[in-house]
């Protein structure tokens, strides 16, 4: 279910994911927001961290249980700008989200309905609802706008000898 607060965080989030974009990360924003209240906003550093678990819901996962002082994020929702992968679904399952809301769906490696269902799958301890779609739109261009940059600028090198 979306509600009326859904798409001014998200608008957050989609701020994050371009700076993201800014220093070569794909461009995923996330914000967490605890009972209503921002606590905590990140983007994707894998490229700029040389870290492969620096995706942005890691990262703000890490940052609102610094705010609130523990790991149990009850309370809280996080707002993302693409679907969260595999890693970030157990990561959210496990820190106890009452929610997520997600811009566009990602059809290679969703794991909030898209490939698999991890953050609602019946064996685990926890379930978390889901609203998708909000600004999708925006969400899913800003990521076509990256690629499409990144094929050009791949193509003006591929004729180098070196």
């Amino acid at each position: 279910m979306i509600r009326t607060t859904d798409q001014a965080m998200m608008e957050l989030a989609l701020d994050e994911a371009r700076g993201a974009a800014a220093h070569g990360d794909v461009p995923i924003g996330a914000v967490v927001a605890h009972h209503g209240q921002v606590i905590a906003r990140a983007h994707n550093r894998r490229e700029h961290d040389h870290d492969p678990t620096a995706h942005a819901e890691l990262i703000a996962l890490r940052q609102a249980a610094t705010v609130l002082g523990k790991w149990r994020l009850t309370g809280c929702t996080l707002y993302v700008t693409l679907e969260p992968c595999a890693m970030c679904a157990g990561a959210l399952v496990l820190a106890r989200i009452d929610r997520v809301v997600y811009g566009c769906d990602d059809p290679k490696a969703g794991a909030c309905g898209s490939v698999m269902d991890l953050v609602r799958e019946p064996r685990l301890n926890h379930r978390i609802e889901v609203a998708r779609g909000v600004l999708a739109e925006a969400c899913g261009q800003l990521l076509k706008e990256f690629f499409a940059d990144r094929r050009t600028m791949q193509g003006q090198f591929a004729n180098r000898p070196y």
